[in-house]
C-alpha cells in the first residue's frame, strides 16, 4: 500500500500464476492473457487501499482479473463477434453426463473452444460461482440469457465429450491386437 516496489514485487510473484490461468480460461490466445494479467495488476495496485481484509486477498485479486477479462473481451474487436449471448437454438440443451476419462488440462482446453459468449458465461458460473443474476448484471443481459447461454454451453461441452469418447474407444480398438 506504501507503494513500495520490493513488496509489489512479491505480491505479483505469490499470485501471477494462478491469476494467469483465471485470465487464460476468458482468452483466446496466452497473449491475450498475459496482457488482462498486466492490466489487472495495475488495477490492484491501483486500488489496493479499496481492499477491505475481510475476505482472502487472493480473492479479491481474482475478482479483478475476472472483471479486467471481461472488460478486455468487451472492448477487444477480436472477441466482439463471438461475444453475442442471443444465440437461438444453435445446440439442444441436454442433461446427459458422458462418462469419460478427461483431465483438467484437456477439460480447459475444450472450454476455451466454445464460442467467446458461451466460454464467458461458463466460467462464470461453473468455474468463478457467480450466480446467473449477477452475471446478467455484470454482462448486461437477461437472467434467462445467462442460463439459457450456460445451458447450451454445457450441451455442447458434453457433445464434444462424447464424440471424443467414441473416438478414443474406437482408437483402441484399432491398436489393440
Amino acid at each position: 500500500m506504501k507503494g513500495r516496489p520490493d513488496a509489489q514485487r512479491q505480491l505479483y510473484e505469490h499470485f501471477a500464476e494462478g491469476m494467469l490461468g483465471v485470465c487464460y480460461r476468458y482468452t483466446k490466445s496466452m497473449a491475450d492473457a498475459e496482457d488482462v494479467l498486466q492490466e489487472g495488476f495495475i488495477k490492484v495496485f491501483t486500488h489496493l487501499g479499496q481492499f477491505k481484509s475481510e475476505g482472502e486477498l487472493g480473492g479479491w485479486i481474482r475478482r479483478i482479473m475476472v472483471n479486467t477479462a471481461l472488460n478486455f473481451l468487451k472492448k477487444n474487436s477480436r472477441y466482439q463477434h463471438d461475444l453475442a449471448y442471443t444465440d437461438p437454438g444453435l445446440h439442444p440443451v441436454s442433461d446427459d453426463n458422458p462418462e469419460v476419462l478427461l483431465n483438467a488440462k484437456d477439460l480447459a482446453e475444450l472450454i476455451r473452444q466454445l464460442p467467446t459468449g458461451y466460454q464467458t458465461i461458463f466460467n462464470m458460473h461453473a468455474v468463478e460461482g457467480f450466480s446467473h443474476v449477477e452475471i446478467g448484471k455484470i454482462l448486461g443481459i437477461n437472467e434467462g440469457t445467462s442460463r439459457s447461454q450456460y445451458a447450451r454451453a454445457r450441451a455442447l461441452l458434453i457433445t464434444w465429450l462424447k464424440k471424443n469418447n467414441l473416438e478414443a474407444t474406437k482408437t483402441e480398438s484399432y491398436v489393440r491386437p
